[in-house]
């Protein structure tokens, strides 16, 4: 279990392990308050109808969100999601589209999208060819802890707004089972876990559109059983396996790289956080892709796109940081670092930059926009689908490695995600750098082995 404090300090707002019910409910009340887009906003409890922990306040044009309940674990020692939903104001791709049909704006609400869609973020990482003719015959996994009981229903609504391939469990695309395989034996329903299941499942379809997608769902929050969850899927076969979630480093996390994580063959994405600078497990694990989080917004260069580090406040933003217990993988190389190094890649995350993602369970049936890694984490397992099946015997978390300081990867070079004594460590730079690694996708040849 994983129930004792890191020996490292922690940052503050990293509320990921709990002691009581009332203690949790002070320290998100704070973190939340200190986040605040800038300014010392309102936390205001939310109603049980939109399931909603937390709630910023702020002018009416301005993005407002909070973290999704799963965020706060239920149990000491269970691990976090790291996804924050959209509340209202006026999103990115809101004024984006304003901007070219010549409208005013309207705020965000559950009636249509009102986040990046798939043609946005495969137009902003170089994949609109690739997304239209790859991923046939691959299986994307998604690892989540609790059921989501209106997972298929709420997929075929997002690839049927955005005209995506129909992926059901009739055709053979999409199947949801639990730690052990079975279809039958599901976890309980978790309204929390199910919103972090509709932005996984739907980001994985915005990047490859033609993957079949295996939701494995386990039996807790716990890392013994999401890491079984892990085992499960890459025993049925998916070669990109997604988890979005995280929590404190702990000793143990050595242990629990080679019992779940060790899988040649398999490219592993796991989100780096939602907490700021700091390091976070199984981000850390030096078998997986560990994926930072972006600020991505249009502009008028020839990408059509820039993109900075994300950071909202000192207590959110993008995960990075040196592990204090895993070791260093052999094609990972900055010098500041003695051990594993988070992170490697990234993609969008911030949720003024957000996805569009439809969800129904234990909220208003609708549209949402999400930020968090754990949109990145989906994104990045989409791409490494799209890039085809790893080379056996091969750690695909290495593969950005070989293409670092090329055009295939999109270099972020601003930003950071909190303060460090190890400047590269939280702040962007030309090159390797530990909010958004190596940089995010442009096409696929940092995804081949």
């Amino acid at each position: 279990m994983r129930t004792t404090t890191p020996d490292s300090p922690t940052p503050r707002g990293r509320w990921r392990r709990i002691t009581s019910a009332a203690g949790t409910a002070a320290a998100t009340a704070a973190a939340l308050v200190l986040t605040g887009l800038g300014t010392a906003g309102t936390a205001t409890a939310a109603s049980a109808a939109t399931a909603t922990p937390q709630t910023r306040t702020a002018s009416p044009a301005k993005v407002t969100w909070a973290a999704t309940p799963c965020a706060t674990p239920k149990h000491k020692g269970d691990l976090a999601c790291n996804s924050l939903r959209v509340t209202g104001g006026i999103t990115a791709f809101e004024k984006q589209q304003a901007a070219r049909n010549d409208v005013t704006p309207r705020a965000a609400d559950a009636t249509t999208p009102s986040g990046y869609g798939p043609s946005d973020l495969q137009d902003a990482y170089g994949l609109t060819s690739a997304a239209a003719s790859n991923g046939t015959g691959e299986t994307v996994a998604i690892v989540d802890a609790y059921d989501d009981p209106n997972a298929e229903a709420d997929l075929a609504k997002y690839r049927s707004q955005y005209g995506l391939p129909a992926c059901t469990t009739a055709n053979g695309c999409f199947r949801k089972v639990g730690q052990t395989g079975s279809t039958a034996s599901l976890p309980t329903a978790d309204s929390g876990w199910a919103q972090e299941i509709s932005l996984d499942v739907d980001m994985a379809s915005a990047t490859c559109p033609n993957c079949d997608i295996l939701l494995v769902e386990a039996s807790s929050a716990s890392m013994e059983d999401l890491g079984t969850a892990v085992n499960e899927a890459v025993e049925l076969g998916a070669k990109f396996v997604s988890n979005s979630y995280g929590g404190s480093e702990e000793s143990s996390d050595p242990s629990y790289d080679s019992a779940y994580f060790n899988h040649p063959g398999v490219a592993i994405t796991v989100s780096a956080g939602d907490s700021g600078y700091g390091a976070e497990y199984p981000a850390a694990s030096r078998y997986v892709t560990a994926v930072g989080g972006t600020k991505l917004s249009a502009s008028s260069t020839s990408r059509g796109w820039t993109e900075t580090a994300w950071r909202t406040s000192s207590t959110e933003g993008t995960g990075s940081g040196c592990s204090s217990y895993d070791t260093k993988p052999s094609w990972q190389t900055d010098s500041g670092c003695g051990k594993r190094m988070i992170a490697d890649v990234s993609a969008v995350a911030d949720p003024a930059t957000g996805v569009s993602v439809y969800d129904s369970y234990g909220v208003t049936a609708g549209w949402y926009t999400f930020g968090g890694t754990s949109a990145s984490a989906p994104i990045i397992a989409g791409v490494y689908a799209l890039a085809g099946t790893p080379s056996g015997g091969s750690y695909p978390a290495r593969f950005p490695y070989t293409a670092a300081g090329t055009s295939a990867l999109n270099d972020v070079t601003s930003g950071s995600n909190g303060t460090c004594s190890t400047s590269y460590f939280c702040t962007a730079r030309t090159g390797y750098d530990g909010p958004t690694g190596w940089g995010t996708p442009q096409g696929l040849n940092a995804f081949t082995g």
